[in-house]
C-alpha cells in the first residue's frame, strides 16, 4: 500500500495532469507559436531544421511572455531532468533539449514524459521519498525526492496554467 505522501502526490499529480489534458485537448497549431505582444519568448527554427528556445542565463527585466511552444519546450526539459534524476541517469544539457517542431510532437513529448514520470512515482516507496534528490539545483541540500515531486506538481500547475492563459486570450482576441 502506498504512503498517505505518496497518495497525496499522486493525487496533486492527477489533478494536474487533468487540467493539462483541458487545454492540450483544445490546443490548435497556431496556439503554439502566437505571440501576444512584443516582448515574447519562443522557439525558433535553425537552418539545420532544429527548434531552439530562446533563452537567458539571468533572466531580463522586464520578463518576457513565454509562447505555448516555448512552455512546452520548457516543461519537456525541466521534466526530462526530474525524470533523468529520479531515475538515476544523468540529463541531458538544457542546450541539447530542442523543441519537437509541431504541437502534434509537443504533445507527444509531454505524454510520454508523463508516463515516465508516473512509472517512477509509481514506483517509489517510502523510504525513496525520504532520500536527498539531486534536483531542482539552487533548492537546498537538504530536499527529498519527495520534495522534488512537490515541486514537480507545483511547477507543472503553473506552467499547465500559463498555456491554459495564452489559449483563452489567444481565443478572445480571434473572437
Amino acid at each position: 500500500m502506498n504512503s498517505p505522501r505518496h497518495v497525496l502526490l499522486r493525487r496533486q499529480f492527477d489533478l494536474t495532469w487533468s487540467l493539462f489534458d483541458y487545454h492540450i485537448d483544445r490546443l490548435d497549431a497556431e496556439d503554439f507559436l502566437w505571440q501576444p505582444g512584443p516582448l515574447c519568448w519562443t522557439v525558433h527554427r535553425q537552418a539545420d531544421g532544429r527548434w531552439l528556445p530562446d533563452w537567458a542565463e539571468t533572466e531580463p527585466e522586464p520578463i518576457p511572455v513565454p509562447t505555448i511552444g516555448w512552455l512546452t519546450w520548457h516543461i519537456g526539459w525541466w521534466w526530462g531532468t526530474a525524470v533523468a534524476h529520479a531515475s538515476g541517469r544523468k540529463p541531458r544539457e538544457r542546450e541539447d533539449v530542442v523543441w519537437p517542431g509541431d504541437a502534434e510532437s509537443a504533445i507527444g513529448w509531454l505524454r510520454a514524459l508523463k508516463d515516465e514520470w508516473l512509472e517512477v512515482l509509481d514506483g517509489l516507496g517510502e523510504a525513496d521519498l525520504d532520500a536527498t534528490a539531486p534536483f531542482p539545483r539552487g533548492h537546498g541540500a537538504d530536499r527529498t525526492v519527495a520534495d522534488m515531486a512537490a515541486w514537480v506538481n507545483a511547477e507543472l500547475m503553473k506552467n499547465v496554467a500559463e498555456i491554459g492563459q495564452l489559449r483563452l486570450l489567444r481565443a478572445a482576441s480571434s473572437a
